[in-house]
């Protein structure tokens, strides 16, 4: 029997192929053996939500809760099995208690907002039919009312973005003036670009898989003083026909790089696209698997993984340091550079010069 690793390998690869028949049975078969784990479940749970399995997918996604209450994902699948069944008040619940667990509550706010208008339409109470289907697990800890008295507010895109590219790289421009070096987060995978910019109590969330893929540590970005500006480098030179993946998208054309003279870059046009999230972070998965790295890559992949599992003040703290320093200095204790600006440290035999822009 295939390990489970690989089992899960073959699931992932399925339902980014839409073949979410195969998912589930890849998917199962890793879980027959004993017991599982909770992102298998949440998983396959994701996988009969494509095929209109609902009962089955909130019966997977409360044994992955079961095995670990703190999965948020968990509770965005039962969520939404159960807003297609109709169980609106349930559904609300899971919804708002994955919110408090996830980093990226956002991924929550419209289904609950969709919750509470169906909630605020509906005459009639919840049936006992589906009501059993749909019960959360005894090892889920329920949200206190004063936290739902403070879910998720709506939020809406305040920065506008564009791009053009080059054969060897895209440039992506997102309008934003003013903003502080701490309150951007750039990250980038083998074919992902997220983007977060905290702004007073809103956040911006841009967040999409890529027409084509990158080579993460060639990319970079600057934060100026109207503007973000982010170069991605292409895997391939090949002419990107938009910034945002589509299967309705032609076949791309190799880019003949003449040996002498300037590129002209090329402007297509940025078009807001439904983005499916579960497809996304399949993809992500299999590709951080098989990521080797080493060097000064690995370095930055170790650098990445404690960013991504840091709390925000170790995050905010690692943003200041190293963006005051010049990429010198790496902190992650906020309280040690909060009130003070950080200073650089230049290697040994090294010295410290500023950039002008």
């Amino acid at each position: 029997m295939a390990a489970t690793s690989d089992l899960a390998d073959r699931a992932g690869a399925a339902f980014l192929d839409d073949d979410f028949e195969s998912a589930v049975d890849f998917y199962s078969k890793a879980v027959d053996p004993g017991p599982g784990s909770a992102d298998l479940y949440a998983d396959r749970a994701q996988a009969h939500i494509k095929l209109r399995n609902f009962t089955e997918a909130i019966s997977d996604a409360n044994k992955a809760i079961e095995l670990d209450p703190s999965l948020a994902k968990a509770y965005l699948r039962k969520g939404s099995a159960c807003m297609n069944l109709e169980e609106y008040h349930t559904a609300k619940a899971a919804l708002e208690m994955g919110a408090s667990l996830s980093q990226d509550a956002l991924r929550f706010t419209n289904l609950i907002e969709e919750c509470e208008k169906r909630i605020a339409a509906s005459t009639e109470d919840v049936t006992d039919q589906k009501a059993h289907i749909c019960a959360l697990p005894s090892s889920a800890t329920a949200l206190p009312s004063d936290q739902n008295a403070d879910a998720i507010e709506p939020v809406k895109p305040k920065f506008r973005h564009e791009f053009y590219q080059q054969p060897d790289e895209v440039v992506v421009t997102i309008f934003a003036k003013g903003v502080a070096p701490e309150d951007v987060l750039v990250e980038f995978g083998g074919q992902i670009l997220s983007v977060r910019i905290n702004v007073s109590s809103d956040a911006y969330n841009f967040q999409t898989r890529l027409f084509g893929k990158v080579i993460p540590e060639k990319c970079r970005y600057q934060i100026l003083s109207t503007k973000i500006e982010i170069r991605l480098a292409k895997a391939e030179a090949i002419q990107w026909r938009s910034l945002e993946y589509s299967k309705e998208a032609t076949v791309p054309q190799k880019v003949n790089v003449p040996s002498v003279g300037p590129n002209r870059p090329a402007y297509p046009s940025s078009k807001n696209r439904a983005v499916d999230w579960d497809k996304l972070e399949a993809q992500v998965k299999l590709e951080e698997k098989d990521e080797k790295l080493d060097g000064d890559a690995a370095l930055n992949k170790l650098f990445r993984d404690i960013f991504l599992n840091a709390d925000e003040d170790a995050r905010r703290a690692m943003t200041k340091s190293f963006v005051e320093s010049n990429g010198t200095v790496l902190s992650t204790n906020w309280k040690e550079v909060a009130e003070k600006k950080v200073e650089g440290s230049p290697p040994d035999g090294m010295e410290l010069r500023k950039w002008e822009y």
